[in-house]
Parts: structure tokens; sequence; C-alpha cells
């Protein structure tokens, strides 16, 4: 998709000026508006006025008063410029006059706003300082637009060197597009809102207290944690003793205090599943919802709603945004900059180009890394200002000057500086000189320390490479950082400015904490308590607009600003577009090289001596000792004599074929395949010569063809357009008329030196393509003969060696247990039929299940079975019951052994185990394999019965749950899915390298600022570490949604404590290992809130930018890189990375067509009647608006829970009865129209029938029963209806199709997911099973199961706390119970298998697994909404071919015989249109091209979509390389058998008019002669005589006549004469009946003058006989000279011109 922009050619182009028009006319009477140094100091007064408004709040005069002045003479003096400079624009352009005049420039009158924000801001701020307007009054909110000013700063860069009209298209269709992924988001989200209300409700019901009252509920009232229960007994949570279960709503508490989300209505419920679909909050939702209806509900809705909302159907933005910046980074590319090599200077001296001095320099940069990374917290009394941590840095400082100075020297101070390298090690010199001023130290300069370690970069030249195609030109990731970073202040300001008044909310009392607060919604960290702490604070009445403005700014930071920085890097990672083609062919070489060697497990046997296997030959009598002689010698004869005899044995009728000898054929199979690669190369020599003749023959006809078009034969029509199958077909004509070189003389004559000029480069063009075609057969002839020579290898060795493939060197090669066991390991389901004429496969009716069946062997299927079970198995092991002590459990783990044990013996003894071409341990996957069936064996054989914690034994309990990784293994698809992941391991460790790097540069600085200063005592009110002693009452946080209020005297629930001073439970500083893991779980985006708060608490204020730089750069950059290098990958791995714009273009349109599917609608009926009239209102588009419109109607009576105690409830179900008729009535207009069968072709009908039948059945039910479980079938219903919108609109349907089609093909991905998430389930078990519960580990969130552990790391992929439940999982003594017997006694937790297991679960899965599904979502995106410049056949020629096959294929049945493609072709029009009268070849080509490949059977409809699309195409720049080759030779085959069948059937054709004329002649005669007899017989016979004698002789003439071709038919004659009369006979029989078959020539009529002349004979000789003699001896004569000098003028004419009359028998429909 990204290549596919590429197709745009960037021009010079005039400037596109979307800043503002700053130079006015030059005569103006007011100069200094147009001075430079005015427009620069009017854009730092717009960042002066933005800091002014961000001043502005009532905490921050409160903090510092002096700012309140300062800012009113800022507000002041900015106000006077901003005045002046509006009045003099107006006095120069005119306030309203003139089409220059103020108020029609848009930049002017947003000018003229801001100025008018000014004036009303000052204005209002006189009146504060006056005290008349209380500074926390909302008045403030008039300060909001202030901000905006800060587009004055930067609007200036908006000049682009592009049309107008282009930008604009570009940013509309962009917008259009973000618009329809909007609609379909809201679609999902109304979707699961209505699914929510209906299947929830509300969450009110929670545990409280026996003695509550009603309207006097408390926090003491609640239980600790406040938890929800079930009304119902059989379902949800039930309250403890002491405790009941009551609704707080009816206890009197107001929806303010019961918190905003949930499920009461449709918007409460939409606003809920936003929140859910962040991914921040949602597992709480559902634990609610666990605990309050039935699990299997609360389930399905959250982890469906997780699927299709948090990671399909919200990545489709990032696909929209790769597109769009797809095509804008094309346009931009000048602005940007290009990418460029480093270059090193050249006039360094000797010594600074070595590589000892440079590999010194950077070994010493790692030694002081490695120092500064050792160097952590000793204790408080300890003195730190000179240490040997400071003295080692000043020793590496001073080395580092001295490097410096020394290339100063060397370069000169103006070469040094001109390198950016040596500018940012000067900045580091003087920056860590400054450090260790023992004042300094261990301050803000200790940065410089740190930042030596980006040095290291260099030391790998890959990763060098990596580092600057990341960041490249700077200037694309730079403009984007400071777009972020403006983006970030102006909405900073603007929350400010609304919410500093409002009481009790401290997030936007000043700018740092506003910006805080907008920083974390951008990083969706707890950015749901910040709209929650909002909503509660501005009240129930601004609630829902608050919502609106924080949901909408959250859509656009998270979706739309971080796939900016995705589509950066993609673009960063993208190849150009001249060195794609190059480096298809060095892949290709390079296959082909790789291809050529076998793997060193074979080449082993090439380190030992030939031994080659002999035989001694017995029974040969001689006198001398016979030697012994190779057994492959004379297997040969053998082999030929068996082969021989076989032979003979099939020629006589009684041999069989059991006759011949098994192992013998076995022996001649194996060769099998050398001879057809002999064969194939012998072939393809054969081929390429045919194709010389073949070209040699097309010569002369290309050349004519090129010599009529430039001949301008075509100029008497008339103009016009012609379709891009014609224009294609003319190109490629045009082309290979110019490669082989044909009558150029001739060509060029008559033409101008330009136009020769012209043709000139055209030749050399398709010279330069000859060669590009040589060198790809050469690389193909490479690649047979590699593959050639490997075999070879393979044979000498098995020649040459004797144990050689044979398998434990025991097993011979042909042993009949062998061949046993290869049938066993290799038979497979095979149920594709054939066609014994044409070889095609039949499609059978199951064919899905039957390709499912033929997937993997029936050895693997057997298998795969087993291993199900066995993990079906382990899903019940517990530690409370385990393995080892439940007999009924080891039975699964016995029958798993077992049959795996059988599974390798075959294999081993059908394969080999090692040394054998085709062995078991060939690849990872084999050793795996053979390590789980280890594990599996040595655990069953020991089964310990007693496993301490950290024991060998857990450990081998925790390989063995590595047993579900086998399914990797025994599918294709999923051994795919594995390559996949780890083929582009080096970009993935390249880029974790530089998180790496990023993380120890902070942990490093980290640890000398904070370590030892982030502990603190746990009481808040003791301040020392000596006053932390004791014990004090610590409150207790019950719950976070209710918003409770404490009354007087009331106290919080809480408990006594004692103190201590500790460091925060989860992370500290005191070495660079735990800074490390701190800012692993900040990278992550989860606990960094904490760590902030925690910083600026215990730190400083100033050092929470400390925390805000590191997660910007992780966030924005460091995270980002992860999913553009997934996705580059995975279009390298798919072959898509190094296509072309054309070939990326081929790729999506054929992917396209697959899908494309014939139209199931019936024609209309022909008469004007009732059906008519009925079909024309249910294909109007009114119509299909107005059903939309009636089924979203219906969905809104959704919007509250159909609850039958409720009494709303009733006139909602009427309504839908109502509804529901109408809908039926539909169907009913459909089914008149269409008529039944019609109404059921289509899918969407059928759909909609069905879902209307229900509505009836529920219609009856309703009346009938009038319960609550009628209800629920309504409401499923009109859900189930709501479904139906998305094929009534275009674009939800295509972006529906993306979504369908990406969960298609990233089945494997999902269930590999699956499997790794059950490995780690498992594991989690065994380690964590019995940990005891804290702050996340609790009883919804454990691993005492293996269920539970699925759903605690399905939350874990989504990053919900997963560092906190790792923490939990770290527990140990004395805060948890040890046992050393066996762990599951013990409930501490293992910190290491924590460490490791969470770490790596997180990355697989979170990094790596699910960016893999936006990789296939990008991909999708790109292929079903692409715009139509950039389609090679746009949706509308799909659908008028849709339409057009629909016409012809009237049975609809998705196939139509072969001659009825000519009529398919005829009625095409628009682009896909073939005009007969200037493309009748293309015409013959496309209809031979139909008989040929499908044997004159029938064709299917994707059959001709894909012929139309072939030919719709350049193949040259659209194909690849194999492809381009296959197509060529098929047209190449193709146009020559067109051509031999236009000659033929121009013969046939020849001679029927020569039979035609002489059929005439003879007709003539023969009606004369009757004419003669029957006036004879009236001139004889009198009037009274009978007439039935005259017509007895005329028939005895007729009989005479009819015997005479008995003699002539005997004769083999080139052309029929007027001897040979049967031939006459039978034309004139043919000619005399009414109807032709068709495809039949049209004879043509004879000429008239014929008549005359032979009356003029018959009048001159006057005799029967003498006529019959003339006619007979002089015609036949005439008649073939005339022939031949037809033919041979056809002939002449067909060499110049093509003729018009030789395509006639094709066209002739």
């Amino acid at each position: 998709m990204l290549k596919r922009k590429q197709s745009s050619r960037v021009e010079a182009q005039p400037v596109t000026d979307f800043g503002p028009d700053e130079s006015l006319s030059d005569n103006a009477d007011i100069l200094w508006i147009n001075k430079p140094w005015v427009h620069s100091l009017l854009r730092i007064c717009a960042i002066i006025s933005v800091i002014s408004v961000c001043m502005n709040t009532p905490k921050t005069f409160e903090h510092y008063p002096p700012l309140q002045y300062v800012t009113f003479a800022l507000d002041t003096l900015l106000m006077f410029l901003y005045t002046a400079e509006m009045i003099a624009k107006m006095h120069i352009r005119g306030i309203v006059k003139g089409d220059s005049s103020y108020v029609k420039d848009r930049w002017c009158v947003f000018d003229g706003f801001m100025v008018f924000c000014l004036w009303v801001s000052l204005v209002l701020q006189v009146f504060e300082i006056a005290e008349i307007v209380d500074q926390m009054s909302p008045w403030g909110m008039l300060r909001i637009p202030r901000p905006l000013i800060m587009i004055r700063a930067f609007r200036i860069y908006f000049r682009f060197e592009l049309p107008r009209t282009r930008i604009t298209n570009i940013l509309k269709r962009s917008g259009e597009q973000i618009w329809s992924v909007s609609i379909f988001l809201l679609f999902f989200l109304l979707l699961y809102g209505i699914l929510g209300v209906q299947m929830f409700g509300t969450f009110t019901y929670h545990c409280v207290t026996d003695d509550t009252q009603s309207g006097n509920v408390t926090w003491n009232n609640l239980a600790i944690p406040d938890t929800h229960c079930s009304k119902e007994l059989e379902e949800g949570y039930q309250c403890p003793p002491g405790f009941k279960c009551m609704d707080l709503e009816d206890l009197g508490l107001s929806r303010q205090e019961l918190g905003y989300s949930g499920f009461n209505e449709i918007g409460t419920s939409i606003f809920t599943v936003y929140e859910a679909a962040s991914q921040e909050g949602w597992v709480f939702l559902m634990y609610r919802a666990i605990d309050s209806f039935p699990r299997w509900r609360s389930y399905f809705y959250f982890i469906t709603l997780i699927f299709f909302l948090a990671w399909l159907v919200k990545n489709v933005f990032i696909a929209v945004i790769i597109e769009t910046f797809a095509e804008i980074r094309v346009q931009f590319q000048q602005m940007w900059g290009s990418r460029s090599s480093t270059t090193s200077t050249a006039t360094t001296q000797k010594m600074m180009r070595s590589s000892v001095f440079h590999m010194f320099i950077l070994s010493m940069v790692a030694v002081d890394v490695i120092v500064a990374a050792s160097n952590y917290y000793k204790g408080e009394n300890f003195k730190r200002q000179y240490d040997e941590f400071y003295l080692a840095e000043v020793a590496f400082t001073v080395l580092f000057d001295l490097e410096a100075l020394l290339k100063i020297w060397c370069l000169g101070f103006t070469g040094y500086i001109s390198s950016s390298l040596h500018k940012f090690e000067l900045l580091l010199v003087i920056g860590t000189t400054l450090h260790i001023y023992p004042d300094l130290y261990h301050s803000q300069f200790t940065y410089f320390q740190v930042l030596r370690v980006v040095r290291l970069i260099k030391i790998s030249p890959a990763l060098e490479d990596f580092v600057y195609k990341i960041f490249g030109p700077g200037k694309k990731l730079g403009s984007l950082v400071v777009f972020t970073a403006s983006l970030l202040i102006v909405m900073s300001a603007i929350s400010l400015q609304m919410f500093c008044f409002v009481e009790e909310l401290d997030r936007f009392t000043t700018f740092p904490r506003a910006f805080m607060s907008m920083f974390q919604i951008l990083t969706q960290e707890g950015w749901v308590d910040v709209m929650d702490q909002t909503l509660n604070a501005v009240g129930h009445m601004w609630a829902p607009v608050v919502a609106i403005y924080f949901i909408l700014y959250h859509l656009f930071a998270t979706l739309i600003l971080l796939s900016l920085f995705v589509a950066v890097i993609l673009d960063n990672l993208e190849l150009d577009e001249d060195l794609k083609k190059l480096k298809q062919l060095k892949q290709s070489e390079a296959n082909a090289d790789t291809k050529e060697k076998l793997p060193l497990r074979l080449r082993i046997f090439e380190k030992f001596p030939n031994r080659p296997q002999m035989v001694k030959i017995s029974k040969l009598p001689s006198d001398f000792t016979v030697p012994k002689i190779r057994e492959s010698f004379m297997k040969q004869f053998i082999d030929r004599q068996q082969q021989d005899t076989s032979c003979l044995l099939r020629r006589l009728p009684s041999a069989s074929s059991s006759s011949c000898d098994h192992s013998k054929r076995s022996a001649i199979e194996e060769n099998k395949y050398i001879d057809q690669k002999l064969r194939k190369s012998v072939f393809s020599i054969r081929a390429r010569n045919l194709l010389e003749k073949e070209t040699a023959i097309n010569k002369i006809l290309r050349a004519c063809t090129r010599q009529r078009m430039l001949s301008g034969s075509f100029e008497g029509q008339p103009a016009k357009e012609r379709s891009i199958l014609s224009v294609q077909h003319h190109i490629r004509q045009e082309r290979r008329s110019l490669r082989h070189g044909s009558n150029s003389q001739r060509i060029s004559r008559g033409k101008s030196l330009e136009t020769l000029t012209q043709d000139h480069s055209n030749t050399v063009r398709y010279r330069n393509a000859q060669r590009e075609d040589s060198e790809i057969k050469m690389i193909q002839e490479k690649k047979e003969q590699a593959e050639m020579k490997r075999k070879v290898q393979e044979e000498e060795l098995r020649e040459n060696h004797p144990y050689f493939d044979k398998p434990l060197f025991i097993v011979g090669r042909e042993h009949r247990f062998r061949n046993f066991c290869r049938v066993v390991v290799r038979a497979r389901f095979n149920a594709s039929k054939t066609d014994p004429v044409t070889g095609a496969v039949k499609n059978t009716k199951y064919h899905q299940l039957y390709d499912l069946l033929g997937l993997v062997t029936y050895l693997d299927w057997v298998m795969i079975i087993v291993t199900i079970c066995s993990c079906i198995s382990m899903m019940f092991e517990s530690p409370f019951r385990r393995v080892m002590h439940a007999p009924t459990l080891q039975i699964a783990e016995y029958v798993f052994v077992i049959f795996m044990s059988i599974e390798l013996n075959l294999k081993i003894m059908a394969d080999g185990l090692f040394f054998t071409p085709t062995a078991v341990i060939r690849d990872f996957g084999g050793v795996m394999d053979i390590f789980i069936y280890l594990v599996s064996l040595i655990f069953l054989c020991w089964m310990p019965q007693n496993v301490p914690a950290k024991s060998g034994a857990q450990l081998l309990m925790v390989l063995r749950c590595l047993r579900p990784l086998r399914i990797f293994k025994l599918v294709p698809q999923m051994r795919k899915v594995v390559r996949e992941l780890f083929s582009g391991f080096k970009e993935i460790f390249l880029v974790s390298i530089l998180l790496l790097t990023l993380m120890l540069v902070f942990a490093s600085f980290g640890v000398q600022l904070f370590a030892g200063k982030l502990a603190k005592c746990n009481d808040p009110h003791i301040i020392s570490r000596e006053d932390c002693h004791g014990i004090f009452r610590i409150n207790v946080s019950v719950s976070k949604n209710l918003n409770l209020k404490l009354r007087p005297g009331e106290k919080k629930p809480g408990f006594w404590v004692p103190r201590v001073w500790a460091n925060p439970r989860n992370f500290n500083f005191d070495n660079v290992g735990n800074a490390m893991l701190a800012l692993f779980e900040v990278l992550s985006l989860k606990g960094w809130v904490e760590v902030r708060d925690v910083i600026i608490h215990r730190v400083g204020p100033i050092h929470g930018i400390y925390i805000h730089v590191f997660v910007f750069l992780g966030c924005m950059i460091g995270l980002t890189l992860f999913v553009g290098v997934v996705i580059a990958n995975f279009n390298e791995n798919k072959g898509t990375a190094l296509l072309t714009v054309d070939q990326r273009r081929w790729e999506d349109l054929k992917s396209r067509l697959k899908i494309a599917q014939p139209l199931h609608l019936p024609p209309r009926p022909d008469n004007d009647g009732f059906r008519a009239k009925m079909y024309d209102i249910t294909q109007h588009p009114f119509f299909k608006r107005t059903i939309a419109v009636l089924v979203l109607a219906q969905s809104v009576l959704l919007s509250v829970k159909w609850d039958a105690a409720d009494p709303v409830t009733v006139p909602l179900a009427t309504m839908s009865v109502v509804f529901t008729f109408i809908f039926v009535l539909e169907v009913t207009m459909k089914i008149i129209a269409m008529s039944p069968s019609g109404f059921w072709q289509s899918r969407r009908n059928r759909y909609d029938l069905l879902v209307t039948s229900l509505g009836v059945i529920w219609v009856i039910l309703h009346f009938a029963l009038l319960n609550a479980y009628t209800y629920m079938m309504g409401a499923c219903v009109i859900v189930f209806r709501f479904f139906s919108i998305c094929g009534k609109h275009v674009t939800l349907k295509m972006l529906l199709l993306t979504v369908v089609v990406s969960m298609y093909k990233s089945f494997f991905i999902i269930v590999g997911m699956f499997l790794l998430l059950l490995c780690y389930a498992f594991a989690g078990v065994v380690l964590f099973g019995t940990v005891k519960y804290g702050e996340n580990i609790n009883r919804h969130a454990n691993f005492s199961s293996a269920g539970k552990a699925i759903t605690v790391l399905f939350r874990i992929v989504t990053g919900e706390d997963w560092n906190k439940i790792m923490h939990d999982c770290m527990v140990q003594p004395p805060f948890c119970t040890p046992d050393n017997s066996t762990y599951w006694k013990t409930d501490c937790g293992n910190y290491a298998g924590a460490l490791m297991y969470f770490c790596s679960f997180y990355v697989i899965i979170a990094y790596i697994m699910l960016n893999l599904l936006v990789a296939i979502i990008v991909e999708n995106f790109s292929l079903f909404y692409s715009t139509e410049e950039d389609q090679l056949l746009s949706y509308n020629d799909l659908r008028h071919f849709q339409i057009i096959w629909n016409m012809v294929d009237d049975k609809r049945e998705g196939v139509i015989p072969t001659f009825r493609v000519k009529f398919l072709l005829r009625l095409l029009r628009g682009r896909l249109e073939v005009d007969l009268d200037k493309d009748k070849l293309l015409f013959k080509h496309m209809c031979y091209e139909m008989e040929r490949l499908h044997n004159g059977g029938d064709v299917t409809f994707h059959d001709v979509l894909s012929m139309l699309s072939y030919r719709s195409v350049d193949i040259r720049k659209s194909l690849q390389l194999e492809e381009l080759l296959a197509r060529e030779q098929l047209e190449y085959t193709i146009e020559e058998e067109v051509a031999k069948q236009t000659i033929r059937m121009w013969l046939k054709k020849c001679l029927k008019r020569i039979r035609a004329k002489q059929q005439q002649s003879c007709s003539i005669i023969h009606s004369l002669r009757e004419s003669q007899q029957q006036e004879l017989s009236r001139f004889l016979n009198p009037p009274s005589i009978e007439t039935t004698q005259p017509s007895e002789e005329m028939n005895a003439i007729n009989q005479d006549n009819s015997a005479q071709p008995e003699t002539s038919s005997q004769q083999q004659l080139l052309s029929p004469t007027l001897s040979d009369r049967g031939g006459y006979r039978q034309d004139s029989a043919d000619a005399g009946k009414p109807q032709r078959k068709f495809g039949q020539w049209r004879l043509p009529s004879a000429p008239k003058p014929i008549s005359h002349s032979v009356s003029s004979v018959n009048l001159r000789f006057g005799g029967r006989s003498t006529m019959k003699s003339v006619v007979c001896k002089m015609n036949p004569m005439s008649d073939a000279a005339s022939c031949g000098s037809e033919v041979k003028k056809w002939w002449t004419r067909q060499l110049t011109v093509e003729s018009d009359e030789s395509g006639e028998d094709l066209l002739d429909i």
C-alpha cells in the first residue's frame, strides 16, 4: 500500500500558499507592515500570548501575585501590536470592498478574531483586578480561544511546492476516509452500546451491611473492597454473612454519586464502551458484570469488544493515516529532504582514520558506560562527592576532552564542526566538563554523562545504518515532534481556561498540572480517572459536554497522532522505487545460490572417503575372476530391463500391473525427479528456440500493425476515448514490434527528426527491457541448475556412502519396513477429482472440508487430536488437583507419550533422525518435538510426588507446559506464523537494542539523581527518618467508582499499621537493575503516573520533566518503532516490501478480484406490469434509504433495557411490532418484484428473510406469552436486523469487509496467540498457583486454575495493570509463608520466575503478535479502500462487469459456456469496452484465450475477470518476474494460434466463395433448363392433358443429376469444380436452410451480372449440351485463377494492412 502511492510523480509545480499573504503590495503607504522583522516579531508575540494565557489562572496568581500585573502588561502590549497590524491591513486591503479585502481573506479573519479575543481577555482582566468580577467565576472561559494564536507562529510553513488542487484533494480524501472510519467506529460503539444495555443494564446492586438504612448510605456501610452482587441466587456473586445485596439507587444515592460508567441507557452505554475499547479500566467493568450477571455473558461481551473494537476497528485508523501519509510524503519529499548516506571528512589525518583509534575510543566509551551503570545507592552516611565513581568520571572526562582537542587540531575548528556527529561530541564534552565540577555533580548535567552511550551505536555498522534509516532526514520526525508538543501546549491551555475555576478539581489549577493531565490522556494511562474526576467536579448538567470534549481529544491523540509516528517510521523504512526491481533480481540470485548447497548435516559425509556399494556377479561363466561392480551401475541395467519387460507386459492383453517388481519401480521413482529436471532443461532450450521461431514468424505482422498505426488508418474514424484494454493491447503490439526491430527502415520513412529521436529512445528502452528478460531467464536457469546440482550431490552421496540416507545407519534405503513407514507417515486425504479430458480440478460440494482434511497427513491429524486432548487434560490440573495424585489425569499423559513414541519411531524409520535429507531433526521444529517428547517421557517415568519450590522438578513441570507448541510443528500454516515472527528478528533485535540504550541512559541518570531519595515514611505526616516509628491509622480505599462524601464526624474505614521508612512498593532507583525494571514498566505506559507522582512529591516538581521526556520518547518513538518494524517485516515476508508501485497495485487487484462475486440480482421483468413497478420501487435509492432509516429507528427502541417489570417496555415492544410488519411488507414487495427464486439468490435477501421470519415468530410469541423471554427474543431480532445496516451503506460494507478479511487472514496468528497464551497459562499455574492475594491478585485474577490464568493473561495482553500483577507474584518472605517441601503449600511468589515470565509474555504478545494484526489490517485496508486513481480496475468497472455478467448468466450459476464470452465482451462498455472497428485482433485473442485455457468448456466469473485484468494492465510493469515470463509466453502462443486460425478460416472462406459462385452458376443453368422443359412440355401437351408426365421426366433428370457426384466425389481436388457437383448440391441444400450454426461464415450473395452472361451463352449456343460443356470446361479454370489471384492479394494485404474480413468468423455471433 505504501508503494502504490509513490506513483504520483513530483514535478516542478508552483508554490501552493496555505499560509497568510504577509507580503502586501509594494505601493502601500504603510511600509513597516512589509518588513520581515515585523513578521518575526508578531510570530514571537504569538508565543508570548500563549505563555501569558497559560499563566492567567487564579491559582497561579495566588502563588505568584506579581504575575497578574505582568500578564496584564504583556496583554496590553500585544493588544496594541496586533490592533495596529489589523488596522494597517484594513487600510491597505480594504475592509469589505475588493477581491483581497480584509474580511475575504481567511487568515485575516482569523487574526481579527484573535485580536477580539485578546481585547475581551484584557477587559476581563481589568474587571478581575478591580475585583468587579471574581477570579473563580466562569467568565474566565472567554479566554478559551486565545491559545489558538499559536497557529500564527507556524502558519508561515504552510507553503508547498505543489498545486493547490492536489493538496486540497489529498486533504479532502483523507478527511473523507477519517470520517468514514469514524462512522464505522460509531457503528460498533452503537452496536455494543445496545448489547450492553440489553445484556446488563445497571450496576447498582452492592453488598452493604445488614443495618444499612435508606438515605443514609456511608463508606462504612459498604464491603471492603466495594463488591457488586446479583439479586438472583443462581448467578453472579452472593454477599457473605452480615451483608445483603441492595440497590444503592433505591437507597437514595444519586447518579453522580454512583458514577457515570455503566449500561443504564444508550448514551452512558456508548460512553462506557469507548472507555473499555481504550483498554483502560475495562477489566474492572468486566469484574463488576461477572459479580452482577452470569459469568459467560460478561466474558463473551468484553472479550469480543476488546477483539473487535480495540484490536481491529481502532487499528483501521492507523491504516487510514498510513494510507494518507503515504501519498503526502511523496508530495512533500522535497520539503522534508532526501536521504543521504553518512560520509566522513576526507581531510582527517592518518591517525584519525585508523581503526585502532576509533576502537580505542569506543572501548573507552563502553567502559565509561559500564562504570556508570555500576553505580548504586550505598546508604545515607556514605559520602557521595568524592567516591571512586566520581574519580573515574573525572578521568574519562579528561580523556574525551583530549580526544576532542586532538580532532580539532587535526581538522581545524571549521572542519570539526562541519560534521553533525562532531557537534554532538563537542556538546557532550562541554556538558561533562561542567558536570565534574563538584557543585554541579549529581545535577541535571548528569544527562551529558549518560548520553555518551549513544556513541556506542557506531560500534555496529548494522545498528548505525538502522538508526540512520529510522531517524534519517530528521525534518519529518522533528516536525512531527514539534507538532505534538504544540498540540499539547494548546490543548493544555484550552483545558486550563475551561476548568481552572471549577472547585474541588486540582488537575487544571495551573499550567503544569493541566499539561500533565493532557499528557496523561495522550498516553492513555489513567485517562479515565482524569475524565471521571472532571465529570464529578463539573456536575451532572455539564458532564456530557465535558465527556465529549475528552473523548474527541483522546480519539485524535491516540488514534491519529500516534498513527502519524507509525507512518513516518514506515516511510523511513521504505526502499526507494528504483532499487526495488534490482533487489528483486538480487534476491532471486541469492535464493538460487542458497539452494545449491546441501545442509551441513549432509555435507559431513563428504569428509569421509568414498565407499560405494559393490556387488559380485556370480552367475557368469568365466575363467577369470570377475571383479565387484557398483550396485548402482548394475541397477541401471536391471531397471532398464525391468522397464522394458513392463512395457512388453503392458502390450500384452493379459498382462497385469502386479507383474512388475515393486522394489525396482520404487528405484525408478526415486530417479524420476532428476530425469524430469534434465528433460525440463532440454525442453527449456527447445522452448527458447521455438520462441525465436515464433518471434521471427510474428515479426512481419507486428511491423505491419505498427505501420498501420503510424500510417493513420484510423484518422477517418470519429475520435473516441479508447478503453484500457485497447490501450494496453496497442502498447504491447508497439513494444514487441520495437523489440524485434521489424522493418525499422521502412517504418521510419517520412518522419521528422524529432519523431525518429523519440522512436530511437523507445527502441533503446525496449532493448534494455529485452536484456532484463535475458537476466530473468538466466536467473531461472540458475535456479534449475542449482536445484539439479543439489540433487546430483545427493545422488553422489547416496552412491558413494552406504550409510547415507539410512535411518539410524541401520535400516536400508529400500527396506520394506522403511517403505511401510513412509506410506504410513506420508498418507493423507486427497479428494481432488480431475477431469480426464481437460485435466482441470473439479470443485466438489464440500471442497473446503476436503481441503481441511488434506491439510496434513493422517498421522499428523492423529497427533493433533492427541495433543489437543492432552492440553484439555492439563486444563483440569491445578495446585490442588495435581497429575501426580490424579489417576484420571495420568491416563492422558500415558496416551500422549505412547502416541508420540509411535509417531517419532515411524518418522525416524521413514525419514531418519538427523543425517538424512528429510530427517526429523532438520530444523528448529524437529528439535522442539524431540525436546517436548523427552520432557514428557522423563516426567512420566519420574512422576515426583513432592515438588519443592524453585527446584528441578518444578522446572521440569514448567517445561512440560510447552506441549501445546507441538501444534506449531504439526500444522504448516502455524509454522508460517513462526517464520513470520522470527524472520524479522534482526530488525526487532535492533529496535530492542535502541530501547535498551534509551532505558540505560535514563536509568543511569535516575540512579545518580534519585538513588536513596525515593524512600519515605509511610505516614505522610512524618518527614524525618528519626520520627518514623510507632503505629498510625491508614485509610482504606473502598471504591473507585462511588463518589460518596464524608458526613460530619465520619471517618473512612481504616486500620492501624506500623510506620516504616521504605522505598515505594513496586520500584526504586537505588541501582541500575531496579531502575531499568521500573523504566521497562514505564515504557509499556503502565505505572508511569505513580512513578511521576512519587518523584514529584519526594524529590521535587522540576524532576517530573525526567519521566515525561522518557515517556514521550518511549511512547511516541520507541513503541511505534515496534509497530513500524513488525509491519515492514510482515510486508517483506509476504513479498510486498520489494514490490514496485505497479506491482503492488496488481497484487491488490488480484486480491480484490478473488473476493468479487457475481451479482445475485435478477433482471427487471420485461413488461411494464405490476412486478416491474414493484421492481422499480424496491430498487430505488429512496426506498433503500427509507428502509435503512427504519432499521435505525427500530434500533433506537433498545436505548433502554427491555424489562418485563418496567412499564416503558410495553409501548417500545408495540412500536417494534409495527416496524416488523413494515419489514414484512418490504420482503413481500421484493419477492413479488424478483420472484421467489430470484429473491433467494442474494445472501442479503436470505438474511433479511430469516430476520423477518424470526420477527414474525416473535410477534406471535409476544402476544401469546408476554414474558421476559419474549422481550429478550425481540431485542435479539432487532440486534440481528441492525447488522443489515452494513449491507445498505457502501462505506460500512467495505470497512466491515476489511475487518472480516483481516480476521480470516489472521486466523492462524490468533490461534498462535492462543497457543502461546495456553503455554503461559499452564506455566503460571505451576509457578504462581498458590500466591497470596495482593493489590491485583484477587478472587477474579489469579493463577489457581488454567481457566483463570487464561483470563489473567488476556488482561495482561491489553496491558491492564500487568506490572502490578507481576509484583504481586514476586512476593517474598516475610510477607508470605514459605514451605520447602512442596510448592503447593506455600503462598510465596518467585521473583526471578515472575520477572522472566511476565516480561517475555508482554513483549512477545503485546509488542509483536498484536502488531501483526495491525499489519494485516493495513494491508487489507489498502485492498478495499483505495482511491479510484490508484486502482487498475475501479469499483465502477467491477460493478459494470457484474451487471453484464448478470445479463449473460441467465441461470445465475456463476459459469457460462465459452461461446457466450463473445456476447459478454461485446456488451462491455466504458473502460472495459472492446471496439470491434479498431481492436478486432484483441477481441480474437481474448476469445481464444478463454477457449484455450478451458478447452471449450464452461468458464467462471473469475476466469473472465482474470483475463480482463491481465489484458488491462501493462504486464511489463505490473507483473513479477516468473509470472511475467509465463504470461508473455501464453500471449505469444495465443497470437500465433490466432494468426494460424485466421489464415485457416480465410482459406475456408475463399473455398466457400468459389463454391458459392459455381453453385450460383449451376443453379441458374438448372433453372433455365427447367424453364425450357416447362415451355417444351406446355408446347407439346395440350391443356387438357394431365401434367404428371413432365414432372416424372424432371424427376428422372434430377436422379441423373444426383448420380453424377458419385463419380466425381472420388477426385481429391483442392477446390470444388463444376465436375464435382456433390459439393454444389450440398451447399445449395445448406444454403436453403433457414438457420445457421453459431460461429459459421455468412455466404455472400452471388453477383447479379452472372445471370445475364449465362443467358447470353444459352442463347448463343442454343442447346443443353452445349451450355453444359461450356460452363463445365471454361468456368472452373477462370474461377480457380481468380481465386489464386485473390489469395495472393489477401496475403499481400495481410502483410501490410490487417484485413477487415479476417476476423469475421470470430466476430459473427
